[in-house]
């Protein structure tokens, strides 16, 4: 790159920290900015379009246009070569603007005497701001070092958005992080919450976009560069017996430190006159928007790291790390683009709600959240972007609905909603100790799922007749290395010793598919819901079982004990499974350890395989828990995970709830005990279709309770049940609609 070039380069950023300094307001600033940058390109027309909207850019600013037209010319995102520009967050360039592709004629302007186009995308960080253009009559290709000068500027221009520099009339230019924001992502836990957003990571704000002495912004580069060096070699000292999966990330983070190109464009950045920081976010900004376009998930997975690389020498070149002295609200919503489950159990419940930006509703976080009851919504694309410390927030976990900065009309009807859910409470609180026992006479066991010991002191509060899911997985994803059977002994002995004698059914270790292990080596399974997972692992390595077998045992302690085995999906796993548990029982009794008083030994039917198993397998099987959110997405071919296919499917659907009625037909001739347990399970209506259909436990998570007893008090199962039978008759799809009308004529 010529030194001449950087020098202009260094000249026009120097008259722009002029601009960034001035008294003017927002408007007489940016009009100023597209003076000198016209000026500085020798092109006669200079604009700066922003968005007014998530789908609409304004004319905000322009030298050479018709002055008329500012605030006047809007377009939709993908409409004309601005909209393209701003769509697809890439470099527009071309030296006949009409004959290009997506040009759209706007006479307002004054722009067809125009033939030369150049458009830059104004974006930080992945949030995308605006376009700036320059345009010339001559018909001519923007050359590299104009492009890149350009994309300077537009780097500079959008942390001086950021800092406010240009706040004026109107919806384009209104500050940015006021507006009210709706956001709408997944259901990954249910329920409501009003707080105050507490960013998991704070934003980096670079306050000097511009350096005056490049020659010391390289060393201040350097500096932190070796630093982030030193940092990322100790980490890979300190985790070389760690997990191979830590181990790659790692050293992918090294081979990025490393890379003379990421160095190279840096400098590049700062002689062109922007400082360190302004430079880094410039590569981090651009590594952002290179991942919204790539498909593969490995180069995606490396773009990441080179994102969350890029932050850390953010944080040392300006001091501002995750400690921001900022202090935790009363009412903290804990927002992230994901976090982990040790992470999350940090935070406990002193956390009102969660709202991540990636996630999915089978995730780690997902689960902790459950086990804790606080909402949370995932799949809340770019709200780390737009949220800020302190920020009024409202998470509506049952709808997967986030209010950011919301209206008082908003807040007025959401705390309406919060109100009802608590009269709603205060009502179930009166039928907590009452036996759910339909008006036709039939007793439903309720029982609830738990996974920490922070569950255990809802079994009084919720009215739970004992622990129908003890999730065993969570004590092994949340710690960096495989516990200790002693510590599994401790545990499983205080959850028992909880339950004050009440039936707790100990899941084992469900992992793999969304739940991998950070200490285990991870698979590569185009289909991991359906590959190397739960009984599978559990039976390819009995080493793991049995330690876990062997501690549930001790901690028995000669009480009784019931373990049921995850994802089993032909008899033979079942009967495998069984034989490790006599096989530990019999190496306990040798080595003298009490034995339990009793011992079930159940299964999870969670695929449809398991429910045409031989009858010989109903006969010797202890007991049967349907796993409705697996089965259900295999009855469908539905993927849970998948917003576009998992809400189409319905648990009301004729066809599932004969195949419900079949596996309830099955477990009757040969006695065997059966449950329902997932989500549905705490959703009244589908509870209480469930128990019509035959089931007599459901399981789920506390809070559920109460609402499901409390329809189930109020129904007659057996006129229900002739709905349901009339409507399957009809041919009809689902009994939903005919369900939903029936319960509200019963009021």
């Amino acid at each position: 790159m010529a030194d001449g070039t950087e020098s202009e380069s260094r000249k026009l950023l120097g008259r722009l920290r002029e601009a960034m300094a001035s008294d003017e307001a927002g408007q007489a600033r940016l009009d100023r900015i597209t003076h000198l940058i016209a000026d500085s390109m020798g092109t006669e027309v200079c604009s700066v379009y922003l968005f007014r909207d998530a789908e609409t850019l304004e004319l905000c600013a322009t030298e050479g246009l018709k002055p008329e037209s500012v605030h006047q010319t809007r377009m939709r995102l993908g409409e004309g070569l601005v909209g393209r520009v701003a769509k697809s967050g890439k470099v527009v360039n071309t030296p006949d603007a009409p004959s290009a592709k997506g040009f759209r004629y706007m006479p307002e302007t004054g722009e067809e005497r125009f033939s030369s186009f150049l458009g830059i995308p104004i974006q930080r960080l992945g949030e995308k701001l605006g376009v700036l253009v320059v345009q010339s009559r001559i018909a001519r290709e923007f050359s590299a070092d104009e492009v890149y000068a350009l994309e300077v500027v537009a780097m500079v221009l959008a942390e001086m958005a950021e800092l406010g520099a240009f706040v004026g009339e109107g919806a384009a230019l209104s500050p940015l992080h006021q507006k009210s924001a709706m956001f709408r992502g997944g259901t990954g836990q249910e329920g409501a919450a009003e707080g105050h957003v507490w960013l998991h990571e704070p934003r980096v704000v670079v306050t000097n976009p511009i350096a005056d002495d490049p020659h010391r912004e390289l060393e201040r580069l350097n500096e932190a560069i070796e630093e982030l060096r030193v940092g990322v070699d100790r980490m890979l000292e300190m985790s070389q017996n760690g997990d191979k999966e830590q181990l790659q990330v790692l050293e992918a983070y090294r081979m990025f430190a490393n890379s003379k190109g990421w160095m190279r464009r840096m400098e590049e950045d700062i002689a062109r006159g922007l400082s360190a920081e302004a430079a880094v976010e410039k590569e981090q900004s651009q590594a952002r928007a290179r991942m919204e376009q790539v498909q593969d998930a490995y180069l995606r997975e490396r773009l990441a790291d080179l994102d969350d690389l890029s932050n850390r020498l953010l944080r040392i070149l300006t001091g501002q790390g995750k400690q921001t002295g900022a202090d935790l609200p009363v009412d903290p919503i804990l927002v992230a683009r994901n976090i982990g489950p040790g992470d999350l159990l940090e935070y406990g419940r002193s956390l009102k709600g969660i709202v991540l930006e990636e996630g999915s509703v089978g995730s780690h976080a997902a689960i902790v959240a459950r086990a804790l009851a606080i909402p949370l919504v995932v799949h809340a694309e770019r709200i780390t972007t737009e949220a800020l410390n302190g920020d009024h927030i409202l998470v509506d976990g049952d709808q997967g609905i986030v209010h950011l900065r919301p209206e008082d009309s908003v807040v007025s009807a959401f705390r309406d909603k919060i109100a009802m859910q608590a009269d709603a409470q205060a009502r179930y609180v009166s039928i907590r100790d009452k036996p759910a026992v339909t008006l036709d006479g039939h007793r439903i066991n309720l029982v609830m799922n738990a996974g920490l010991m922070a569950d255990l002191p809802s079994l009084t509060g919720s009215g739970a007749e004992g622990v129908g899911l003890f999730r065993t997985e969570l004590q092994f994803l949340v710690r960096n290395q495989m516990p200790k059977r002693s510590e599994l002994v401790a545990l499983y002995a205080r959850v028992l010793d909880a339950a004050q004698g009440k039936r707790v059914v100990f899941r084992t270790l469900d992992i793999g598919s969304d739940k991998v292990l950070p200490y285990m080596k991870p698979t590569d399974e185009p289909n991991p819901a359906l590959g190397w997972r739960a009984i599978r692992v559990g039976l390819d390595k009995p080493g793991i079982m049995r330690m876990q077998l062997q501690a549930l045992i001790r901690a028995a302690n000669g009480r009784p004990l019931t373990i049921m085995f995850p994802f089993v999906a032909q008899a033979e796993e079942y009967r495998a499974a069984r034989a490790e548990v006599d096989k530990t029982i019999e190496r306990e009794r040798i080595l003298g350890h009490k034995l339990p008083e009793t011992l079930e030994i159940g299964a999870m039917l969670e695929t449809p395989s398991l429910a045409f198993a031989p009858q010989k397998f109903f006969d010797e099987v202890g007991f049967l828990s349907i796993g409705g959110n697996d089965l259900k997405q295999f009855f469908f071919a539905a993927d849970r995970e998948n917003e576009r296919v998992r809400r189409r499917y319905d648990t009301l659907n004729c066809s599932f709830l004969t195949f419900i009625e079949k596996i309830v037909e099955r477990c009757e001739e040969s006695g065997t005990p059966l449950s329902f347990c997932g989500e549905d399970a705490g959703r009244p209506i589908e509870a209480v279709c469930l128990a019509a259909m035959g089931i007599r436990t459901l399981s789920m998570r506390p809070a559920s309770i109460g609402p499901v007893k409390s329809l189930l008090l109020r129904t007659d199962l057996r006129q229900l049940r002739e709905i349901i039978s009339a409507e399957r008759h009809k041919g009809v799809q689902s009994v939903r609609p005919a369900i939903t009308e029936w319960f509200r004529q019963q009021g």
